[in-house]
């Protein structure tokens, strides 16, 4: 079921809900739920950024071969 397609009852239902769950939270559990978040965002840059170097580290050995290669030929 779509978003657009909810009645106003339900819409209002779910709203509720989440903010019930919001407003139990403590600053403790945002803390924990913050710092989950950025562990994941930096576990995923870096796994991106890695991904990239390895990359240009394999371009610039095939070119040092290459050049090896054509200074022994």
């Amino acid at each position: 079921m779509s978003l657009l397609k909810t009645n106003p009852v339900e819409a209002g239902s779910y709203t509720g809900a989440i903010i019930s769950v919001v407003s139990s939270l403590t600053l403790t559990d945002i803390g924990i739920i913050i710092g989950i978040i950025t562990a994941l965002l930096t576990y995923a840059m870096n796994a991106f950024y890695a991904a990239r170097k390895d990359k240009r580290e394999q371009r610039e050995h095939e070119a040092r071969m290459k050049a090896l290669e054509g200074a022994t030929q």
